[in-house]
């Protein structure tokens, strides 16, 4: 993936060129001892710094050779294309288009399998539409582009997967593409022999579908149909509104008008994730069921999540005996059916009634509440159950973050805070009259997650005025950046439900700069969505070039990275917007924060080939120049069995003596590389067959222009240190690189500053 989204085939860097022969040795070859002429051309490299311009064309040569052109040949066939060719006559069948191809969307394979074993429902619409894509005699999409417009939310993208696993042939690779452009293109889709592609058209800005693109992909689709390739886009129906936009040759139109039945979805989740038993609870629970009917795809896969979470806190309550008692009474044990019924329901009737008509004291007759009790209640959402003087700084906190806190709730003019305090309402009081219960250890319980969630919602919807205030009070309120924060978990959810260019706009704006860690933690949860998950991605390519903005976006990628199990696309996300903020922040102490992501993101072995990759685009003069130089620091650190890795085994794609030479050479990097290669020599010191190996692989390294003063630097590093038969280092390098008839001029004592 490239660094930049629009034009990824741009380069960012000077390509690297080589530098003094490995064989040359001391004497000529040695400092000192080479001058240039004026007026003729310095072979070495240019000097690397972070802020080279970009490569300018490569000179004609002047042997009087014609350069060889671009040859590709297509696999069994006798066909060369030399060129840029687009279509090859006679040779559909091995049409593989090579142009461009670092600006192709990439995305994530799925095996039929996993595809075929999801739990998937089709009403009687979705039975129509399904039947007018497929020919019923070959078994196969009656065009090789079909288009699925539907409104968002619906299910089109598990309809358009699953059409693909059940009615293409089994050697055909299923792909979603990830739309990283700016505007939809048909020369950005990749092509290849039997692959199904399948790509979501939702962004409003970036994903606006055009007469002009259709008509593109009305030519590509004769190519997908000779490589008996497809291509599914599900279109959300806000940005099919053009009145040009209909079926073309070679591309089929459809549209889904409704979503399936909420509940079957809901049962065939449960079913498929092993909650048989729930299925026919829930069938017994009519105003459960009830709750269900309306929703679209999207919200009941999440009411199947909502169903299991209440059996699971009705199987935990009951599992042990209560220890919380309310003064007075006994608890009473709520079943599951409630529950169900809690958790399902969207509460707008109650909360209507306690978000009513403003109330400055508080009634037992009048349900609408004070704005006290109010940022009570959302404190009591966000936290739950917790220590009593945790709630109440909470909702204290909000109250301010409002910008209108009295000197006490209910306090009259004229008297004490204190004791307008005391004459009001106590905290318990004003708990229990929210809903919640106060055990004898002051404890807070407000065991109503589902019932907190809706609260949040309400008052985001209701309250357009609030919606800062809010993000700011749960953005202080977190404790730490772990997901399992109440917190955290809150601003997560309202991000994946509300994920707009807008909303992340104010986010970032409002937690970027104090909170990155949390905002990294919080945008997790957006990247990883299906529906936010672009928006996200989009935001994060934008803020990761404002150094306020750099150390949330590390953060985020580095969380990204750090799982194994993550998706291709999202490593490659997260990696393409850590490059660009190296890329783009010239700060040091953001430069020194990706060089310690990079430090600690290498010990895991797939990053580890990421930053191999990372290096040899550097060296390709494809990538960043910085994001390559640092991650080649950060490979310096990784060791196989007590020796550096880029010493004993180096990756073939990297040119090790050319890095080092480069960093040196450089004096934004120096002292780092410089530090580096101590602890090589160090690790290597003790054994004289790997001594030996690694000095004469850096001696090529440390010849040649503007290296003097960095090398001068090195050995004076390596004073202290000797080699198995007591030879001091420093002085071994520095008998290999100065000329003894200079000694005397270039004494090693001599510490250049």
């Amino acid at each position: 993936m490239s660094d930049a989204p629009f034009d990824p085939a741009r380069s960012e860097t000077t390509a690297p060129t080589s530098v003094t022969g490995d064989n040359q040795s001391n004497g000529s070859g040695s400092w000192l001892q080479r001058r240039w002429r004026p007026g003729t051309v310095n072979p070495d490299h240019p000097d690397p710094r972070f802020d080279s311009p970009s490569p300018s064309p490569a000179p004609p040569s002047t042997n009087g050779v014609q350069p060889t052109p671009h040859l590709h040949e297509t696999g069994g066939a006798a066909t060369h294309l030399h060129g840029d060719v687009d279509v090859v006559a006679n040779v559909v069948e091995e049409l593989i288009l090579e142009t461009r191809k670092r600006d192709l969307l990439e995305g994530v394979e799925f095996s039929r399998e996993m595809l075929l074993a999801q739990p998937f429902v089709r009403g009687p619409h979705w039975d129509t539409v399904w039947e007018q894509i497929v020919n019923p005699v070959t078994g196969r999409p009656r065009q090789p582009v079909i288009v699925i417009v539907a409104p968002r939310s619906y299910g089109s993208t598990t309809f358009a997967l699953r059409l693909l696993a059940e009615h293409t042939a089994d050697d055909t690779a299923t792909v979603q593409l990830d739309a990283d452009w700016d505007t939809p293109r048909q020369g950005r889709l990749p092509l290849e022999k039997a692959h199904a592609y399948q790509l979501d058209l939702k962004h409003p800005e970036n994903d606006q579908v055009s007469a002009e693109f259709l008509n593109a992909l009305s030519k590509h689709a004769s190519h997908l149909r000779n490589c008996r390739s497809y291509l599914v886009l599900t279109v959300a129906q806000g940005l099919w509104t053009d009145h040009r936009l209909s079926d073309r040759d070679g591309i089929q139109v459809v549209h889904l008008r409704e979503a399936p039945h909420a509940q079957r979805v809901v049962e065939a989740h449960l079913t498929a994730y092993g909650y048989d038993q729930l299925v026919t609870s829930l069938r017994s629970f009519p105003k459960a069921t009830t709750s269900l009917r309306g929703l679209t795809a999207v919200a009941a896969v999440r009411a199947a999540h909502t169903v299991v979470m209440a059996w699971k806190e009705h199987s935990h309550t009951s599992s042990q005996q209560s220890l919380v008692q309310v003064d007075g009474e006994g608890e009473t044990q709520v079943t599951l059916e409630e529950r169900i019924i809690a958790a399902l329901t969207d509460w707008r009737g109650e909360l209507d009634g306690r978000f009513g008509e403003t109330n400055s004291l508080h009634t037992h007759d009048n349900p609408s509440l004070t704005v006290e009790d109010r940022c009570l209640l959302l404190a009591l959402a966000v936290q739950q159950s917790a220590p009593m003087p945790v709630v109440t700084r909470s909702a204290a906190a909000l109250l301010e973050a409002i910008g209108d806190t009295p000197d006490a709730p209910g306090a009259a003019p004229g008297i004490s805070p204190a004791l307008g305090a005391l004459a009001g309402r106590g905290m318990r009081r004003r708990i229990q009259d929210v809903g919640g219960r106060v055990g004898m250890q002051d404890t807070v319980v407000f065991d109503r997650p589902a019932y907190g969630r809706a609260v949040l919602e309400y008052v985001w919807d209701n309250y357009d005025v609030m919606r800062k205030p809010l993000l700011t009070w749960l953005v202080t309120t977190a404790q730490n950046s772990d997901p399992e924060d109440h917190a955290v978990a809150a601003l997560a959810e309202l991000t994946v439900r509300h994920g707009t260019v807008e909303y992340l706009t104010t986010l970032g704006e409002l937690v970027g700069s104090s909170q990155p860690k949390v905002l990294g933690a919080v945008l997790e949860s957006a990247v990883r969505n299906e529906h936010v998950g672009r928006l996200a991605w989009e935001a994060l390519y934008g803020w990761a070039e404002q150094k306020s903005y750099a150390p949330a976006v590390i953060a985020l990628c580095r969380r990204i990275l750090e799982d194994s199990s993550v998706a291709t696309s999202l490593a490659k996300r997260a990696m393409v917007r850590l490059r660009r903020v190296a890329h783009k922040n010239t700060d040091a102490t953001v430069v020194s924060q990706v060089l310690a992501a990079f430090d600690d993101l290498v010990q895991h072995p797939t990053v580890a080939q990421r930053l191999v990759g990372e290096v040899h685009g550097w060296q390709q003069g494809k990538v960043s120049a910085r994001s390559g130089s640092l991650a080649f620091l950060a490979l310096m650190a990784v060791h196989h069995d007590g020796t550096p890795w880029l010493v004993c085994t180096p990756p073939t794609e990297i040119d090790v003596q050319q890095a080092v030479h480069d960093l040196l050479s450089s004096a934004d990097t120096a002292a780092e590389v410089i530090s580096r290669l101590t602890d090589w020599i160090c690790s290597c010191a003790g054994d004289p067959s790997a001594y030996t190996q690694l000095r004469d692989q850096l001696l090529p390294a440390l010849r040649g222009h503007n290296m003097f003063e960095a090398g001068m630097k090195l050995m004076n590093e390596l004073r202290g240190i000797s080699t198995a038969e007591g030879v001091s280092v420093a002085d071994d390098f520095y008998n290999h690189l100065v000329d003894s008839r200079l000694h005397t001029v270039f004494p090693l004592e001599e510490n250049i500053a």
